[in-house]
C-alpha cells in the first residue's frame, strides 16, 4: 500500500460503545493498520460464508421461521461489517482522475464494469 499524508482511517472494530474508531497515521504500514487489514479480510470473508448459507436458507421451502430470523441476523451483522469495511476503503481511494486538460472524470485505467 501507499502512504497517505494526515488521514483518519475508519476501523473494522468499534469502542464498547459502539462508536467508530480511527486511526490517524502517515502510512499503511503500520501494526495497527495491518490488524486492521487482517480484519477487514476475515471479516469479507465471513460474509461471503454467511452469504452462502443465507441463500441455502432461502432455497429451501421446507425452512422454518427460527432458520429464517437465525439468517437474518447473521446477515445483518455481515453486512455491516462490510459496509464499514467498504466505507473505509472508499475513503482512502485516491482523489479522481484528471486527464492531461485536467478534466475529472472516469480513469480509463480502470475497467468500465468499475463505473457501474
Amino acid at each position: 500500500m501507499t502512504a497517505h499524508t494526515n488521514t483518519l482511517r475508519l476501523l473494522p472494530w468499534t469502542t464498547p460503545e459502539g462508536k467508530p474508531c480511527f486511526l490517524s497515521s502517515g502510512t499503511d504500514e503500520g501494526v495497527l493498520s495491518r490488524l486492521a487489514d487482517g480484519v477487514e479480510a476475515a471479516q469479507t470473508s465471513t460474509g461471503a460464508e454467511v452469504l452462502g448459507g443465507a441463500k441455502a436458507v432461502l432455497a429451501d421451502p421446507q425452512v422454518g421461521a427460527r432458520e429464517l430470523r437465525f439468517a437474518l441476523a447473521r446477515v445483518t451483522e455481515v453486512l455491516g461489517d462490510v459496509l464499514r469495511v467498504a466505507e473505509s476503503r472508499g475513503a482512502r481511494l485516491s482523489v479522481p482522475y484528471e486527464d492531461e486538460e485536467g478534466d475529472e472524470g472516469d480513469d480509463p485505467r480502470l475497467p468500465a464494469e468499475a463505473f457501474g
